[in-house]
């Protein structure tokens, strides 16, 4: 199918469920999924942004503004995840810990709403990558419109641009549990470190990027083409990442890449 085509088949989709929750979180995907179902369904379709420890205030705060820009219907669920000890632990299966607890979560929502379809913004590219969370969702039936479209990541960017949406070229997020090494127990403190830390590095004007706490280290990911720029300024980077708590402060070679904490695995 052309890009066009695709569009179609999932406008059509959408309008068959009547009613629809889309798990939102002011991603380019989530926000595009949102976005379509809005001009689809109207009122009747509703973007939730998941509120726990592990997502950034900043990424919340974004997709609020991106939610009121877009007229969405917007909600947010608060819920406490590293209340789950098995997902402090913070082993292998994390993702699918959380995925199952945020399931859960938006299943309420979507209940006290009138709601039986929850979507998500997972696409075909998604599938390239080691991602427990998507078994669990498909366990919990939550819905993936855009797999069902054939729908990929570069087709996002493109329909996300073609629409007019300002995250089109959002620079790919996860949320801040993904920098703890597996086996490392996950708490609001390093939490907070990697957080604090992320927000500094961006306000130098620094893209795509992840800080990794391996224990009091800050193991800093930027696209290679950033790495000079990072070594210019690194007596005022590691002066900083020192005071929110780091004790040492690395930039890694390889640069930024999507889940280098699963190559562990």
């Amino acid at each position: 199918m052309s890009l066009a085509e695709k569009l179609e088949d999932l406008r059509n989709r959408i309008a068959g469920k009547g009613r629809l929750l889309v798990a939102y979180s002011g991603g380019v995907d989530s926000s595009l999924l949102a976005e379509v179902a809005n001009d689809v369904l109207g009122e009747s379709a509703i973007a939730v942004f998941l509120d726990s420890e592990t997502a950034a205030r900043s990424e919340l705060e974004q997709a609020r503004r991106l939610a009121k820009s877009l007229g969405l219907n917007f909600r947010v669920a608060k819920f406490s995840i590293l209340e789950d000890d098995e997902f402090a632990k913070n082993p292998a299966t994390r993702c699918y810990i959380c995925k199952k607890k945020s399931a859960a979560v938006l299943k309420n929502v979507a209940r006290e709403n009138g709601i039986k379809c929850i979507a998500d913004g997972v696409n075909l590219s998604d599938y390239e990558d080691f991602r427990p969370g998507i078994q669990a969702c498909n366990e919990e039936g939550i819905w993936h419109p855009f797999v069902e479209s054939g729908i990929t990541k570069e087709d996002i960017r493109t329909l996300a641009h073609s629409l007019g949406l300002a995250v089109w070229d959002k620079p790919s997020s996860a949320c801040l549990s993904s920098r703890i090494p597996y086996g490392e127990r996950i708490t609001e403190g390093n939490l907070g470190m990697v957080e604090e830390a992320e927000e500094y590095l961006e306000s130098l004007g620094f893209g795509q990027l992840r800080v990794r706490a391996h224990g009091r280290t800050a193991r800093i990911e930027l696209l290679k083409s950033d790495a000079q720029r990072a070594l210019d300024k690194r007596d005022e980077i590691v002066l900083r990442l020192k005071g929110i708590g780091f004790k040492y402060v690395t930039l890694d070679l390889e640069g930024f890449r999507t889940g280098s904490m699963n190559e562990v695995l």
